[in-house]
């Protein structure tokens, strides 16, 4: 009675006398109905105390599958009700809280499910590192609710949504490079077509993306691989356009016979862009802006390249004149005569004007450089030096000319002396030899009928032919302002004002420059 909690003994009394045996077996029911409590009881702790354990067990960090009920036998001596009640209400505590935990843990691994489909991730391997019992497909009993167990779920989640929003950057960040390569190369629908759904599901916020896979690693490496594929076949066509635009540029420079940025040659374009040193269209920008300068640079140069061009034009004719005028028949009655006879009676006009031409365009050149603070080059040599070299060696030239002719001035008076003193006496052989030159003298009338050397007409400008003299300095015109192609100067820059690169003549000489 004590072990079940009860303190009296309700027995019938009779008045009257009662033998010993009566009351023993008035006592026996009683005690036989005690015994069936005490089983009932302790049955009931069992059942009770085993289901506390079995929840402990699967609150602790390890969900052991045996019983650790303690045995109803060490606890008999208190089978009371109030105690039964109190392993009831602890019951009832532990039941609430795994209620709770299990709710947690299936919200949890419904949460780690989704977003390992979202991600491409297998989803068995996720939840095996975590508890084995988490992907068990048996009763939900089953499974570890403990607190490790839920805070490696919380930390998976937190790091797959880590994941997640890190994939989304990247792939928004490749996707914001495909479109542009889309645009630039005008590539077809159907290239775009196949990451449509990818674009699509990249604007919508980051919780409202769930379809499964479409942030896996597989198609990160797919946009990236056509991300490069795009990029090389854009390499490939900048590297097109830079080559025909630098080509574009050398034309310009070589019209206005400026020399071209050397950091834009094809060669070194050609090897920073197969290195990847630079970024294919920052070199075009660089050879887009020198076109603007080149093509600015030809403007202001314009004017004095008309009369650079217009003085050439006079220096090849009067470097034909010369050559024209040492010819022996060049008053044949030959096919084309008249023509250069024509030709050369307006040579001899313009090579008069060739030193006020040079006057002008010396002038027109300084005035050009003051204006820009820097030297007006020509095929990299300084315009003004060839110039002025050109008319000192023209002056040099001259001076030698006129000490020529008075010489012959001289020999010819001493000559006359020595014929009006001791007479003129020619040989047979001499005689003959000059009367068959008729085309290059003609009779002086003479009394005494001999035949004495006269130069034909003088052109102007030009050296009796008769004489064997060197040639006029116009005819070694090429040699002299084909020296300023050949300069060793350093290259044209656009960006510089200075006119500190004034530099000498050296080196092989080139093609004359065009007429333009």
């Amino acid at each position: 009675m004590a072990t079940l909690g009860e303190h009296k003994l309700y027995l019938k009394k009779d008045k009257g006398y009662v033998s010993l045996k009566e009351q023993l077996a008035a006592v026996t029911p009683v005690l036989d109905d005690l015994k069936c409590k005490k089983e009932e009881r302790i049955k009931q702790y069992y059942d009770i105390r085993s289901q506390i354990e079995k929840i402990r067990s699967e609150l602790s960090e390890h969900n052991d599958k045996g019983d650790h009920v303690n045995s109803p036998a060490a606890d008999e001596h208190d089978l009371s009700t109030r105690k039964l009640n109190s392993y009831q209400a602890q019951l009832s505590t532990l039941q609430k809280d795994k209620s709770d935990r299990l709710h947690k843990v299936l919200k949890y691994v419904n949460e780690v499910h989704s977003l390992c489909g979202v991600l491409g991730i297998d989803f068995a391997k996720t939840v095996n590192g975590i508890h084995p019992s988490l992907h068990q497909n048996g009763v939900e009993q089953s499974r570890n609710i403990s607190n490790s167990t839920l805070e490696g779920l919380a930390s998976t989640i937190s790091n797959l949504k880590a994941e997640r929003k890190s994939r989304i950057d990247k792939m928004r960040d490749t996707m914001e490079s495909l479109c542009h390569l889309w645009k630039l190369m005008d590539s077809s629908e159907v290239e775009k077509r196949q990451f449509s759904k990818v674009i699509s599901i990249l604007i919508s916020p980051e919780e409202g993306i769930t379809s499964a896979g479409v942030l896996s690693q597989e198609t990160i490496e797919k946009m990236e691989a056509e991300v490069e594929r795009l990029t090389e076949l854009k390499t490939k066509r900048l590297k097109e356009i830079v080559t025909k635009r630098r080509a574009e540029l050398e034309d310009i420079c070589k019209n206005a016979h400026i020399e071209p940025d050397l950091s834009t040659a094809p060669e070194q374009t050609n090897a920073l862009i197969d290195s990847g040193t630079i970024d294919p269209s920052e070199l075009l920008a660089n050879i887009e802006s020198q076109i603007v300068k080149a093509k600015e640079e030809s403007l202001s140069r314009k004017d004095i390249m008309d009369r650079i061009n217009k003085w050439i034009a006079a220096c090849d004719e009067e470097a034909w004149l010369e050559e024209y005028n040492q010819d022996s028949k060049r008053y044949s009655s030959g096919r084309g005569a008249h023509v250069n006879l024509r030709r050369a009676e307006k040579a001899r006009i313009l090579v008069t004007k060739i030193p006020a031409m040079m006057d002008n365009l010396i002038n027109r050149t300084f005035a050009w450089e003051n204006a820009r603070n820097k030297p007006f080059l020509y095929d990299g040599g300084r315009l003004v030096s060839v110039l002025e070299e050109y008319r000192l060696n023209r002056k040099q030239k001259e001076e030698e000319k006129r000490r020529y002719r008075d010489q012959k001035k001289l020999e010819s008076i001493l000559l006359a002396e020595k014929e009006a003193i001791f007479g003129s006496k020619p040989s047979p052989k001499r005689a003959s030899s000059l009367t068959r030159k008729t085309n290059g003298y003609r009779s002086n009338g003479s009394s005494n009928g001999l035949m004495t050397p006269t130069p034909r007409r003088s052109s102007l400008g030009s050296a009796t032919p008769e004489l064997s003299t060197p040639r006029s300095y116009t005819s070694r015109y090429n040699r002299y302002f084909g020296d300023s192609r050949r300069l060793s100067v350093s290259q044209l820059n656009f960006g510089d004002d200075s006119l500190s690169t004034f530099t000498s003549i050296s080196g092989s000489e080139p093609e004359s420059p065009s007429m333009g």
